[in-house]
């Protein structure tokens, strides 16, 4: 394994420090060497630029290590700025992603800029990425069954269940379930419902078969010796169609007339079973007992386990096989999905809109519970760790910086002897 020390980006910031340090050390020895020999107007003009040179570069090494660390270990004020204030970094930095990434108008902003719907149906409309969501689906429900699999989990989760049907109130939740559907005769429009359905079913040839052949095995085993005077097939036929035609009428009038009779006497059957759900302590006694039965019935136990480790075992079959029905069935569900969106623009608007209303309703949250994680995380890193880090990131162009600082320091020096000494070198020009 490499050594971090020898990693490409130690060696990058090595060779950069390495370079500035170098120039650094080109423009002292200058400075020296023009300060030892006889003095000209040349040699003043190289000292000045490199003395000028050097004190640039001494101020930006200064600048650049105050940042991480203390100038040669001296004491000196506002230095080793980033290991002093880690904690006000961390708690500026968590501020700043919240106000400003994970605001409400940020992410709307960037929800309405990419079309998430519509990104969406494109994404399954590729049949690669349907069947890449089928794996994925059929990955983590066996994962979740291997969890559920362990010991300790099932007596969880067994725990978990008892003491939820212990909470439970059925008679309750039984008459506020009813109530919720009767409320505003809802229930009428199951009841229109069902007798469409039923009326449809007389209508089948199967259903009046079965009723005339009813009818045959009700005059052999009641009337036998009727069965063997009269045509009972032709009874049987006869009265199939008459039964079914009668109970087809009736359905037809029940179904087309709010005010039937037969309505009435369905709505008030209903009402009374929600009040006696409500009142009866009857129904609470029954509702205790099915509770605590549910609860503490070891054969039933044994029963709902049994056939959950049958179900969880055929799972885990189709989903050791490459040919998974779930995969295939969460792929087809995927590709449904993907057209639906691509084809209804109202769809995905609507879509849109609703992840919209979600993430302004949840966004102050999850951009409280970041920043509290970005600050905790931060305060938690050791100060010294994370000037080297942030240094290795960002060391290699403040060496830069001291390089820049050592040519512009040179550059200025430069100019200043020029204008210092414009009579001297004016002189020195027109003289040859």
């Amino acid at each position: 394994m490499q050594n971090a020390d020898q990693s490409p980006a130690h060696q990058s910031l090595r060779a950069a420090k390495r370079q500035a340090l170098g120039l650094l050390l080109l423009v002292t020895v200058v400075f020296a060497g023009t300060s030892l020999v006889e003095r000209g107007l040349l040699l003043d003009c190289v000292k000045a630029m490199a003395e000028a040179a050097m004190v640039g570069a001494l101020a930006d090494w200064f600048a650049v290590v105050a940042l991480f660390r203390r100038p040669l270990g001296l004491p000196i004020p506002h230095t080793a700025v980033i290991p002093r204030n880690k904690d006000r970094i961390g708690v500026n930095l968590a501020a700043f992603v919240r106000d400003r990434f994970l605001d409400p108008p940020s992410l709307v902003a960037l929800l309405r800029r990419h079309d998430p719907a519509l990104r969406l149906a494109q994404w399954l409309g590729d049949a690669g990425n349907a069947g890449l969501l089928g794996q994925q689906a059929a990955r983590l429900l066996s994962a979740a069954l291997d969890t559920v699999q362990d010991a300790q989990m099932e007596r969880f989760i067994r725990k978990a269940a008892r003491a939820l049907i212990g909470r439970v109130d059925l008679s309750g939740t039984l008459a506020t379930v009813l109530g919720a559907l009767t409320h505003n005769g809802r229930h009428q429009a199951l009841l229109d419902d069902a007798l469409g359905r039923l009326i449809v079913v007389l209508q089948e040839e199967d259903t009046r078969h079965l009723i005339a052949t009813t009818i045959v095995q009700w005059l052999k085993k009641e009337h036998p010796l009727k069965e063997k005077m009269l045509p009972t097939d032709w009874l049987g036929d006869k009265g199939s169609a008459m039964i079914a035609n009668a109970l087809e009428a009736l359905l037809a009038d029940v179904a087309q007339n709010p005010q039937h009779q037969l309505r009435e006497q369905f709505d008030a059957a209903v009402q009374r079973m929600v009040l006696r759900l409500q009142t009866d302590p009857d129904w609470a006694r029954k509702g205790e007992e099915i509770r605590r039965y549910l609860q503490t019935n070891a054969t039933l136990g044994r029963y709902v386990q049994d056939l959950w480790q049958g179900m969880r075992a055929a799972l885990q079959r189709d989903l050791a096989d490459e040919h998974s029905a779930v995969a295939r069935n969460v792929h087809a569900m995927g590709a449904w999905l993907g057209r639906s969106l691509a084809g209804d623009a109202a769809l995905r608007q609507s879509l849109n809109q609703r992840l919209e209303s979600w993430v302004q309703g949840l966004a102050p949250d999850v951009a409280q519970f970041a920043a509290q994680h970005i600050q905790d995380t931060v305060q938690r890193w050791d100060a010294q760790e994370l000037s080297e880090l942030i240094e290795l990131n960002i060391g290699k162009d403040l060496q830069y910086i001291r390089i820049n600082g050592t040519v512009v320091g040179g550059l200025i020096g430069l100019v200043l002897f020029g204008v210092s000494h414009a009579g001297e070198i004016w002189r020195a020009v027109m003289s040859g």
